[in-house]
């Protein structure tokens, strides 16, 4: 809890101020989690402060929600091309991924339980995107999409979530699945070097071989890959 309020407070996600009028200040609760590998055992224990975003009122403090999410059928295809041309797969992880992108509408929320204002009666006003919001999913795909973009990935026309780069003999496929972003394509220099330019942009974990990814267990031998 403590590693999520500083994450929080380092990005500036918030600034205490006085209630604007005709406001009204959405709640925020704390959201416990075990997190598991592959195999079963427990990577970490995870906490997360989230809005309560059901509180929200369209039109006033949102105005479209949109979630990117990769379609199945697009990883089922990537797989058996990284089989027949023997890409390399690999997998990351953004930390914090809401956090990440700005917010377009004025939205206040509560102080989280055991923090304190300096002035009695303030609330929290978002500047950042925080998990919870309804906005938040859509926030987050504008920002990780345009900043793609501008270094030469397209956009799939037939799946939204899918990015691609061709360059010469060299092609790199990026599926995205909210935060979880599979990473393949027959040239490894791109590989690593998109890698950094996103860790330096977002903050990323680099999973290494894709093993486990939407509840499949990705097991790849010299005969191929196995989905269980």
């Amino acid at each position: 809890m403590n590693a999520e309020i500083k994450a929080l407070e380092v990005n500036n996600t918030w600034i205490f101020t006085d209630l604007s009028q005709h406001k009204t200040a959405i709640g925020c609760k704390w959201v416990y989690k075990i997190k598991h590998r592959f195999d079963g055992s427990i990577e970490i224990y995870k906490s997360r402060l989230v809005a309560i975003g059901y509180t929200q009122i369209k039109g006033q403090d949102y105005l479209d929600t949109y979630s990117t999410v990769a379609k199945l059928t697009t990883i089922r295809l990537l797989l058996a091309l990284v089989v027949v041309n023997r890409w390399y797969l690999k997998k990351l992880d953004v930390k914090y991924t809401f956090l990440h992108s700005d917010l377009n509408e004025e939205v206040y929320m509560v102080l989280p339980l055991g923090m304190h204002s300096y002035k009695p009666g303030q609330v929290c006003k978002l500047q950042r995107s925080l998990y919870g919001l309804k906005q938040a999913s859509k926030q987050w795909y504008a920002r990780l999409s345009s900043f793609l973009i501008s270094h030469g990935y397209n956009q799939s026309t037939s799946n939204y979530s899918l990015f691609l780069k061709h360059e010469s003999k060299s092609i790199t496929a990026l599926p995205v699945y909210v935060d979880d972003i599979v990473l393949s394509g027959n040239d490894l220099i791109e590989i690593r070097n998109i890698t950094q330019l996103l860790d330096n942009a977002f903050k990323i974990k680099d999973l290494g071989d894709l093993k486990f990814f939407l509840g499949f267990e990705v097991a790849r031998t010299p005969a191929g890959i196995n989905i269980c």
